[in-house]
């Protein structure tokens, strides 16, 4: 089966993102740096007008967001995983803007305490990385650890980028 899909691209302080969107929400996003994204030329030209505009404002989020001036997405995302990854992934987008938790505390509210590992591969299959914010998950101490196939850096940038809105709100 053929989807009817729109794919679109977005400049972010910290490189290109790509997303793929269908006429029910977001389905995938990813960090041109770390992936290719599926191939545009097909996509558009089998793209549906609803899926068009569910990457047009999907696009318009991900610019706000990353302004400074959005910080919970409202685009409707389309989840495709086993049960247990769309526990985890319900458990990340209940994370609060600018919070960090731990994958021990991920575990314990999809109730399963001693699954940290399997959390830590959940995080990893996150189809929606920002829409979904694993990047605000860190090690039990503390530590900034897994992001986007290492990329460790883009989750510091996101974190602290968070903290500088939740600074600057703070101030005004």
């Amino acid at each position: 089966m053929r989807r009817e899909g729109a794919i679109a691209t977005v400049s972010t302080p910290v490189g290109e993102m790509w997303l793929v969107a269908e006429a029910e929400g977001v389905v995938e996003a990813g960090w041109a740096r770390l992936e290719s994204p599926p191939m545009q030329d097909e996509a558009r030209a089998c793209a549906s007008p609803e899926a068009l505009a569910v990457a047009e404002r999907a696009v318009e989020e991900l610019t706000l967001y990353f302004a400074g001036r959005l910080q919970t997405f409202t685009v409707p995302l389309v989840l495709r995983g086993t049960p247990f990854q769309m526990a985890v992934w319900e458990s990340l987008r209940a994370i609060p803007f600018g919070a960090r938790v731990s994958y021990r505390d991920i575990a314990s509210a999809v109730g399963r305490p001693r699954a940290v590992r399997a959390v830590g591969q959940a995080n990893r299959a996150n189809p929606l990385p920002v829409f979904i914010p694993c990047h605000r998950v860190v090690g039990a101490d503390g530590r900034l650890v897994g992001y986007a196939g290492d990329a460790v850096d883009l989750k510091s940038w996101l974190l602290d980028h968070e903290l500088r809105v939740l600074q600057a709100q703070a101030v005004v």
